[in-house]
C-alpha cells in the first residue's frame, strides 16, 4: 500500500533502531542495501536515500510516506504533508538549528548587521537567500560541500550551518548570531496520497507506532503492594503520567499500586517506596506508551 523512503547518513542508525523498537524492523540485505523491506501489510515498499532528496519524492509522489529534517523540508520548499515531529537526532532529543555565525573577533550582534557583499558559505544555499532577503542583507551565498565553519575568515566572512550543541562552531572559533530554523526530524506524507482516506489510516496507524515508542522512551513502569495504612503517603511519593492506578487486593490485604514514572527517577523513589511501607516492587520495561 505505502511507499516508504528513509534517510541515509547521520540519522540513519536512530531511524532504524526506532523502526526496530516500534515493531516495523526495516530487512536489507547489506548495511549499504537503498532497498529494504518491512514485514507489515501496510508498507509495500522501503528505500533508504539521503535526507536531502527525500522532501522532493515525496512531494512528487515517489514515495507516500518518508522521514526527513524540517531543515530540508524548507531548503527544498516541499510541498509535503508532516504527520508529526520525530523528537530524536543524531545522539539525543535535542532539536537542530541552522544558524548564522561569525568570528568571535567579528562586531557583528545579529545578521540584519551584516553589510552588503558578506560572503556566506552553507549547505543550505535556498534556505540562506530568503532569511537574508527577509533581512535587508545583500549576501553573497556560496554552497558549501561540507567543513563549512573552516572557512572562516579566509574563504568567506560568514557561515549559516547546522548544530545541535553550538560545541564545533565555538571550537571552530566561531559564535552564533542568529537563528534560521529549528528542525525536528517529521515523518512526512505526499498530499494526495495523504487524502486517501486508506493510506492516510494506514500512515496513522504507523505514526501511533513510532510515537508511542517514543513516549515510552526513558520511561518504566513502577508496580507494588502498599498496605491501606501506607497508601496515602506512598502516592505522595509517585509521580505520574496522570495519576497511579490503585486496585483492591483480594481479600482486602491492601491495595496494588502501579504507574509510570522516568528511569532517571527510579534510583530515588524504590528506596523511599519501600521506606513508606510499599512491598513486592517491581520495575517494568515498557515497549509503547499510546495515548
Amino acid at each position: 500500500m505505502l511507499k516508504l523512503v528513509l534517510p541515509k547518513g547521520s540519522l540513519e542508525k536512530a531511524t532504524l533502531d526506532l523502526f526496530s523498537d516500534a515493531d516495523l524492523a526495516v530487512d536489507r540485505s547489506s548495511a549499504v542495501d537503498y532497498r529494504a523491506a518491512i514485514d507489515d501489510p501496510r508498507i509495500d515498499e522501503v528505500r533508504i536515500l539521503r535526507p536531502q532528496e527525500i522532501p522532493v519524492y515525496v512531494a512528487d509522489g515517489l514515495f507516500d510516506l518518508g522521514v526527513t529534517g524540517r531543515d530540508w523540508i524548507a531548503e527544498t520548499g516541499s510541498d509535503v504533508a508532516s504527520l508529526g515531529l520525530l523528537h530524536y537526532s543524531k545522539a539525543t532529543a535535542r532539536p537542530v538549528r541552522i544558524v548564522v555565525a561569525v568570528p568571535h573577533a567579528a562586531s557583528y550582534e545579529k545578521a540584519a548587521d551584516l553589510p552588503p557583499g558578506t560572503r556566506v558559505s552553507t549547505e543550505y544555499p535556498e534556505l540562506t537567500r530568503r532569511f537574508f532577503e527577509d533581512q535587508g542583507v545583500d549576501a553573497d551565498i556560496r554552497l558549501s560541500y561540507g567543513a563549512t565553519e573552516a572557512k572562516v575568515p579566509d574563504i568567506v566572512d560568514v557561515v549559516v550551518d547546522l548544530t545541535e550543541t553550538g560545541r564545533a562552531l565555538q571550537a571552530a572559533g566561531l559564535r552564533i548570531i542568529d537563528t534560521i530554523i529549528t528542525s525536528h526530524t517529521e515523518l512526512i506524507a505526499n498530499p494526495e496520497s495523504y487524502a486517501d482516506p486508506v493510506k492516510r489510516h494506514a500512515m496513522e496507524q504507523i505514526l501511533t507506532l513510532l510515537e508511542g515508542t517514543l513516549e515510552a522512551r526513558g520511561k518504566v513502569l513502577v508496580k507494588m503492594n502498599v498496605s491501606p495504612s501506607s497508601l496515602e503517603e506512598v502516592l505522595t511519593l509517585i509521580p505520574s503520567m496522570k495519576s497511579p492506578t490503585v486496585n483492591e487486593l483480594a481479600g482486602g490485604a491492601g491495595y496494588a499500586v502501579e504507574t509510570v514514572v522516568a528511569k532517571t527517577q527510579i534510583n530515588v523513589l524504590i528506596p523511599a517506596l519501600r521506606d513508606k511501607g510499599a512491598t513486592d516492587i517491581l520495575e517494568l520495561p515498557l515497549a509503547k506508551i499510546v495515548h
